[in-house]
């Protein structure tokens, strides 16, 4: 939130408060995606480039997907214009979000090879790129752990130099995060997303 956002919630507490709650209630007959897809289209009309990043990545983990949030840009046209439909575009190719590149795009998840289960150390992070994704991988005995690199918050990508033991830190907003559990453990409350992996023939495969 923004300063002049919590400036006015101290000053003006009830009148604050009140709008919240009539934003939060005007959506009730709304399922959850579609709420968040409205938002997204808010968040270009006035051009915020933070709640743009914010709200994606809220609607894609809310089920929404690229197709369904392109399709929300392009039905927007009317009211955005395409100054602004090509802003957030640009924004989204910044991000470089691999389930948005056209080849990805209504693509159905596959099973991909990450490495040969030999080559994983023992209670140590190990890092991959496989087909344009980058992983963090982390086994201990027959357990083996298999997290996407994309921050929950805005989806950075969490570069492997960020890693400091068993610590993963995203160097844009601080979220940090427990590659042990994958659970969230500072600043922010979301944990890293975790595929589903399997083994066959000693190798280890992922799943998106």
């Amino acid at each position: 939130m923004s300063d002049a956002l919590n400036y006015l919630l101290e000053a003006r507490p009830e009148a604050m408060k009140a709008y919240f709650t009539f934003l939060k209630r005007s959506g009730d007959h709304l399922d959850i995606r579609t709420r968040d897809l409205i938002s997204v289209i808010t968040k270009v009309a006035v051009q915020t480039e933070g709640g743009f990043r914010q709200y994606l990545t809220r609607a894609l983990r809310n089920g929404a997907t690229p197709n369904e949030v392109i399709d929300a840009l392009l039905m927007a046209f009317p009211v955005l214009g395409l100054a602004k439909i090509v802003w957030a575009t640009e924004i989204l190719l910044d991000m470089d979000i691999p389930e948005f590149r056209p080849e990805n795009l209504g693509a159905e998840p596959t099973w991909r090879e990450v490495a040969a289960v030999d080559d994983l150390p023992m209670e140590e992070v190990a890092w991959f790129e496989v087909d344009g994704r980058h992983l963090f991988v982390y086994r201990t005995g027959d357990d083996i752990r298999v997290y996407d690199s994309r921050c929950p918050h805005q989806v950075t990508d969490i570069p492997h130099l960020a890693l400091e033991g068993k610590r993963l830190t995203c160097p844009k907003h601080h979220w940090a995060f427990d590659i042990e559990s994958g659970e969230c453990v500072e600043v922010g409350n979301r944990p890293l997303r975790r595929f589903e992996h399997k083994i066959e023939n000693g190798r280890l495969l992922a799943r998106w």
